[in-house]
């Protein structure tokens, strides 16, 4: 597995993990992130809720409109033993 590791993307996640609640993380991540970058994160998190709940890709194409290629590149990040993915939905409880 691939470690995203330097001192500044640690202070941009030391930033993220400050953040309170999910109006602070709105407007954090409104000045951070193009409206496309922001569409984009969440369209990969809502195919790892839905790959994570055994949905079919066939499904998970037609209900978010994403490419075969997105979804293949979700499922490899799920298969991950250390997968971020997995921490996260399990934690939300999604």
């Amino acid at each position: 597995m691939k470690k995203i590791r330097n001192e500044e993307i640690d202070i941009l996640f030391e930033a993220i993990l400050s953040l309170k609640d999910i109006d602070e993380c709105r407007r954090f991540f409104d000045d951070l992130c193009t409206r496309k970058e922001i569409n984009d994160m969440t369209q990969r998190l809502t195919v790892a809720q839905m790959l994570f709940n055994d949905e079919k890709y066939v499904d998970i194409t037609s209900k978010t409109g994403v490419s075969s290629a997105t979804i293949s590149r979700v499922v490899k990040c799920l298969d991950d033993e250390d997968s971020g993915y997995v921490n996260v939905l399990k934690k939300i409880g999604k």
